[in-house]
């Protein structure tokens, strides 16, 4: 997918149609975005774990099949800079693609 370097956005801040600067931005990792956040951890392991007590006949019915299987693109995650305020806004959701090319 070819995506243009410069866009013709509207922006919240300035309330008007201005050229944005297209720049595609990595999810980063637990660490890198808190990195001051030591339980966040121990908190991500114990959400699959110890939910409550009792199973709530969740062991007393046959198991679901579940979902397998990879998927095979990722989904787009944009910034967009304000060419006047430069000012920064996020793509609100993601278009799948396996390649994504700015040209």
């Amino acid at each position: 997918m070819k995506v243009p370097k410069t866009m013709n956005r509207h922006c919240p801040r300035c309330r008007k149609h201005t050229a944005h600067k297209v720049i595609q931005s990595k999810a980063r990792g637990r660490n890198q975005a808190h990195p001051l956040s030591t339980g966040s951890k121990k908190r991500v392991r114990l959400r699959g774990e110890r939910r409550g007590a009792g199973n709530l006949g969740k062991y007393s019915k046959p198991p679901k099949p579940k979902m397998v299987g990879k998927k095979l693109s990722k989904k787009s995650d944009f910034r967009y800079q304000c060419s006047e305020c430069k000012k920064m806004h996020v793509q609100r959701s993601g278009i799948r693609a396996k390649k994504i090319e700015l040209v």
